[in-house]
């Protein structure tokens, strides 16, 4: 579909909204849809921008599942008419579109495209998904030196995500020089600037790493039980994001589960104290 104006935007919500009703599986699509078609056509602004912020709003609508075709053919609509015009939020939601197959097809360097053209536009969202193209090597071989410098660049604009994949390079001394020290220190300092809105979207990463190290002590004295509380949050945040559709975090939520029981296996064996004396017979 063609969207170049409101009038054509309207058509396509109602499209859409008639396509989501004949089924029971989007109910959040639904109510996203049904929000926008009740406002007022004199609140709208720049069609492209009011676009966009419909297109916002059902990007991670009914996150578990693909999105409807009527849904995704919106949103491809509407961040291609973004790009036209320069936009590179568009350039990234659409890159993401491809990296996580959501739309219907999953092609890494469709998504490699886009982000670069984000990027450039300066979406450092953008920059900070082309640094995990080049770390994992999805449009071919890896490229840390590539990936560290994505990371670096969008650690400085404050991206979280970016500075504790930094911090991996030092503790993995992948394109650096290892330094556990460092990556401990860049773990920490994550933890210091999550805030109420950024714990749910990183949290069980930053986390994670820093219950790593200490179970590991890796850059700092270990400490199991600390450790424990760490990978516990991770866990429970782990949960939520996976019921959310994060599917990426399903290894992680495996990793903490595995070293969590470690941990449990250690403290029993290990750490408690023999309370035979007291006579409780168990």
């Amino acid at each position: 579909m063609r969207i170049e104006n409101f009038e054509d935007l309207h058509k396509a919500i109602i499209s859409v909204h008639e396509a989501l009703k004949k089924t029971e599986d989007y109910p959040e699509s639904v109510e996203k849809i049904e929000h926008w078609l009740n406002i007022p056509d004199e609140v709208y602004g720049d069609f492209l921008e009011s676009g966009m912020d419909i297109a916002s709003t059902l990007h991670d609508a009914d996150g578990a599942l693909p999105l409807h075709p009527a849904v995704a053919e919106l949103l491809t609509s509407i961040y291609e008419k973004g790009i036209e015009k320069g936009n590179s939020a568009a350039a990234c939601d659409l890159g993401s579109l491809f990296y996580t197959g959501r739309a219907g097809t999953q092609d890494y360097e469709k998504a490699a495209h886009y982000y670069h053209i984000a990027d450039k536009g300066g979406d450092r969202q953008a920059t900070e998904n082309l640094g995990y193209i080049y770390y994992y090597g999805r449009t071919g071989k890896r490229d840390y030196e590539k990936a560290f410098n994505y990371f670096i660049k969008g650690a400085l604009d404050g991206h979280l995500r970016s500075l504790y994949k930094v911090g991996d390079f030092y503790k993995n001394g992948y394109y650096v020089e290892k330094d556990e020290k460092e990556a401990f220190r860049i773990y920490k300092q994550c933890v210091d600037m999550l805030s109420d809105e950024s714990v749910p979207l990183v949290g069980a990463d930053i986390y994670m790493r820093l219950g790593d190290c200490l179970f590991e002590g890796c850059g700092v004295e270990r400490n199991i039980l600390a450790a424990s509380r760490y990978l516990s949050a991770a866990e429970n945040m782990f949960y939520v994001r996976l019921m959310e559709g994060d599917f990426y975090q399903k290894r992680n939520l495996e990793h903490v589960l595995e070293r969590l029981a470690e941990i449990r296996k250690i403290v029993k064996e290990e750490m408690l104290p023999d309370l035979s004396w007291a006579g409780y017979d168990e």
